[in-house]
């Protein structure tokens, strides 16, 4: 017996407001294909001008998977999306039908292509603890106690990422491995599918204004009333999704603690400090081919179509 070839998915990614939505959706129109929402915000229901989840009419008569398939208050992981993802993949290639994974939750990707590294259960008084260190010694302090015990992980991490900080240090305690030597046995090795990436690539001032431009379209279409529509529905400020870019800020605002312009400029700022994180994630990925777009299109199709074939 000669073992199944990996199943053929495209995956196209990015940083936010760099077209791959649109992408996915052209793409899908020539192959025959269908979109699987990488976005781990466009996953929840409800939240819709926030995330610039794509209208109806924005997904072209593609059938999209994952888009408003969660409650705002349903917790889900990268593992969440990975099982979930691949039921949707196996769902689409069965008819005959090619999948197309698009966003820009780099975790939620990796999750998907290779998998996850197995890590011991969170210790909830050990995490307490080393929170309650980070209090007394600033997030300085903490990267430095983790770069004594694994400096190669330290030396990936900025040391305002204090959850991850304390998450490989809590791993450290608890089993005596650093977490890099963990991740280096994986390595992302199990290659679940024949992918084709494609990254799109935007100039960094570019890419600023259409983000700029895009808060100024969310705000038109109703931004405040979504939050506000959330909030009265019960989703609190204490929620996951509603301490993303875009409803914390405005969450802010209707309490009171920022004004409507300043609420708007945070966001602004935020999402733009997210989009250079998402380019450093997705930049440090050998496998992406990285084209602009639209300019691009027809040599991004051709080697879609050579892809397949």
């Amino acid at each position: 017996m000669t073992e199944q070839s990996p199943e053929k998915i495209i995956i196209v990614c990015g940083p936010t407001a760099s077209g791959k939505s649109d992408l996915a959706v052209c793409l899908a129109q020539v192959l025959g294909g269908e979109i699987v929402n990488a976005d781990s915000m466009q996953i929840y229901c409800g939240l819709d001008i926030g995330t610039a989840k794509p209208s109806p009419e924005q997904q072209g008569g593609i059938r999209h998977h994952l888009i408003n398939s969660i409650a705002p208050d349903h917790p889900f992981s990268a593992a969440d999306f990975a099982a979930a993802a691949a039921v949707a993949i196996n769902d689409i290639t069965s008819r005959g039908k090619r999948a197309i994974v698009a966003g820009g939750t780099g975790l939620y990707i990796r999750a998907l292509v290779k998998g996850l590294v197995d890590s011991p259960s969170g210790d909830d008084k050990l995490r307490q603890s080393l929170q309650n260190e980070a209090g007394l010694i600033g997030n300085e302090g903490m990267w430095e106690k983790l770069r004594r015990v694994d400096p190669e992980l330290a030396a990936t991490l900025h040391p305002n990422n204090l959850v991850r900080i304390i998450r490989a240090l809590e791993v450290y305690q608890l089993t005596g491995i650093p977490l890099s030597d963990s991740q280096q046995k994986h390595a992302f090795s199990l290659q679940r599918y024949d992918t084709l990436q494609i990254g799109i690539a935007v100039e960094r001032q570019k890419l600023y204004q259409r983000i700029d431009q895009r808060v100024d379209q969310m705000v038109a279409a109703g931004l405040l009333d979504e939050v506000r529509g959330l909030l009265t529905a019960g989703f609190n400020r204490d929620l996951k999704v509603m301490r993303s870019i875009g409803y914390k800020e405005v969450a802010a605002h209707i309490d009171g603690e920022l004004t409507f312009e300043d609420a708007i400029s945070l966001i602004k700022r935020n999402t733009r400090r997210y989009a250079k994180r998402q380019q450093t994630w997705f930049g440090a990925d050998s496998d992406i081919l990285w084209f602009e777009y639209p300019e691009k299109f027809d040599t991004i199709t051709q080697h879609a179509i050579d892809f397949f074939e």
